[in-house]
């Protein structure tokens, strides 16, 4: 690396659910020029069930990559060829592809925990995740509804949110996996609030120094003054909106929703504020299911995901697309903290 570039971030990137489709797109994705290009990948995960995966997409005609087992992130090579693996010797050979396992379960639950701790240590930049399964997590006896709670916890964040990243268009959402009447219920001014801010602090952090945001309204046209609705918008959104102006940032809305994704997407927002879960995820879907990435934000660690899950289906075939993969690796580059160059 020359002085003059950005470093190239490590992203530490799980191996989930070891009987899914998380071996065979980490294969993939890392014997690809334009992943080396931009971060140095380190999968933390277990490198025996990387080679089985590596047999398998090289069947499927993938180019044949080797598996260096390492400990620390300090005996990796970061070069094209050899993928870097934090070996945490979970899964015996010969594992079965495309059905549950507690013990599938337990290395998605303790590779996510490793990964933590090598970002908390500064050992490594971002945590880029491959898709677990809730029940194999669940029968494992690790008792989160997901990644996203799995990490508050790990790192002791009472309240994180969900950004979903497309093309052209960053979406937060103030709920999300809670029916739309009782997110209706549970928005209020501080919640929307923390939610603008702690986007805002992503993006600042991740170089964009004045990001301009439009907040949605719940009612259609943001409920054009009372006329629609019961003054949601008045009550639970304007007071957020104020006090962020009120520090000075580049906040907007409440915002008609129909117009605001577009004008997003327009390139005259840099963040889209949805206040409830289809409201933010419709719109990024419809920009091809391929191309989201999911981003927990609030964490002390920055943390992107596939918008996918394990594919039991699928496994251990070699035909699972490594797209979502590569995209969530871009983002983690892009959210990154910078890190001082190495020589």
């Amino acid at each position: 690396m020359s002085h003059n570039s950005k470093a190239r971030p490590i992203v530490a990137i799980t191996m989930g659910d070891a009987s899914g489709i998380g071996p065979e797109i980490i294969m993939k994705a890392l014997a690809r020029d334009d992943v080396y290009a931009i971060c140095r990948p380190l999968v933390v995960g277990d490198a025996t069930r990387l080679r089985e995966a590596g047999a398998v997409v090289a069947k499927a005609g993938h180019p044949a990559l080797e598996v260096a087992a390492i400990e620390t992130p300090a005996q990796a090579g970061y070069r094209r060829g050899t993928v870097d693996c934090i070996d945490l010797k979970l899964i015996p050979e010969g594992h079965p592809w495309g059905k549950l396992s507690p013990l599938s379960g337990e290395g998605a639950f303790r590779y996510i925990e490793r990964a933590t701790r090598l970002v908390e240590a500064g050992e490594a930049d971002a945590i880029c995740t491959a898709p677990l399964s809730k029940e194999a997590l669940h029968a494992a006896g690790h008792k989160y509804p997901g990644h996203t709670e799995l990490l508050a916890h790990l790192t002791g964040t009472p309240e994180v949110s969900m950004m979903l990243v497309a093309p052209k268009l960053r979406v937060i959402h103030v709920t999300t996996h809670i029916g739309l009447m009782d997110a209706i219920r549970r928005i209020e001014p501080g919640l929307v609030e923390r939610v603008i801010a702690r986007g805002r602090a992503t993006l600042v952090k991740a170089g964009i120094a004045e990001p301009r945001i439009g907040v949605c309204g719940i009612n259609p046209h943001a409920g054009e003054n009372g006329l629609f609705g019961q003054g949601e918008e008045e009550e639970k959104i304007i007071p957020a909106v104020q006090a962020c102006q009120a520090k000075g940032w580049k906040v907007d809305g409440p915002l008609p929703a129909d117009t605001l994704f577009f004008r997003a997407a327009r390139g005259d927002f840099d963040l889209v504020v949805a206040m409830y879960h289809d409201q933010g995820h419709g719109p990024v879907k419809v920009m091809g299911l391929e191309a989201g990435v999911n981003v927990t934000i609030g964490l002390p660690v920055v943390r992107t995901s596939v918008d996918h899950g394990t594919a039991f289906d699928i496994a251990g075939k070699g035909i699972a697309d490594e797209g979502s993969l590569v995209e969530a690796l871009r983002q983690a580059v892009d959210l990154a903290p910078e890190r001082a160059e190495a020589a």
